[in-house]
């Protein structure tokens, strides 16, 4: 079993990514369904991300913020989920992945160093001994972010090398919400097309303090687009109580992007085939 965190700003997509991952769409652009793919719940808390997907993704109702109802460590939920593969001329692969998604705030206090013992807390199990590797959801690239993310990850880093971590945690640093018109385009080699032009200093911090083995980059949509010829996002935004929030704009038309791709790496330090 494989132990994964996922680590993110706020409204970085973290829980959606996961809704999308529990429920897959039915249709046969699916990519993961393509490939031969199948992903299964294994407990309670899984499950009821296929319930939300299904009011989020498909119905436009909105998510709570983890935060809301965190408030120590115990709070946090823990998915799990057995991915199987099967590929020809090949048996068929199993990989059973336990997963944890942290308060956006959790990430922003790294930039200012809070001593907050809770997220502290979350901050030490993110890091611990049994943990195969870290998400980190990016999302946002305007002018500044780039100055922002690298203080984050040179604050991840300083905190990795106290935990003796520097060497054997593997890191997968993904822009989310890559359905985005000024993001697509550059899915298929995020590092060049997408880090290095919006997040040259951050790109350059992470390859010159994390070994080369442990650090890869993905570009990842829980929507995706309408279609190979209608590049447009499959989201459209909704104006909530309190916030906006993004609604699948054609349910048949539902391909996520690259969700499979990341926790495989995360997990067995090879790449799978494909954009799934």
């Amino acid at each position: 079993m494989s132990n994964i965190h996922i680590i993110g700003p706020q409204a970085a997509g973290k829980t959606t990514y996961l809704a999308a991952l529990a429920y897959q769409p039915e249709t046969s652009r699916s990519p993961v369904r393509k490939a031969n793919i199948k992903i299964k719940t294994l407990n309670e808390e899984t499950r009821e991300l296929v319930d939300k997907a299904e009011n989020i993704i498909l119905q436009g109702a909105s998510l709570e913020p983890t935060q809301k109802y965190v408030k120590t460590i115990d709070d946090l939920k823990v998915y799990s989920f057995l991915i199987e593969i099967k590929r020809k001329w090949r048996n068929l692969e199993r990989l059973q992945l336990t997963v944890r998604d942290y308060p956006g705030e959790v990430f922003k206090e790294l930039e200012s160093g809070s001593r907050d013992p809770i997220h502290e807390e979350f901050i030490n199990e993110c890091l611990s001994a049994d943990t195969q590797g870290c998400l980190i959801l990016l999302t946002e690239w305007e002018q500044g972010m780039d100055k922002f993310y690298k203080r984050v990850f040179r604050r991840f880093i300083a905190l990795m090398d106290e935990q003796q971590r520097l060497q054997n945690l593997r890191l997968a640093i993904a822009m989310s919400k890559c359905e985005r018109g000024e993001l697509w385009p550059g899915r298929l080699d995020p590092e060049s097309d997408l880090f290095a032009i919006h997040f040259p200093d951050t790109l350059r911090l992470l390859r010159d303090n994390i070994p080369q083995k442990n650090l890869e980059f993905y570009a990842i949509s829980a929507f995706g687009v309408l279609s190979n010829k209608d590049p447009r996002p499959n989201r459209k935004e909704e104006l909530g109580k309190k916030d906006r929030y993004s609604v699948l704009r054609n349910p048949d038309r539902w391909s996520p992007y690259c969700l499979v791709s990341p926790l495989y790496w995360l997990s067995t330090g090879k790449r799978i085939q494909g954009y799934v």
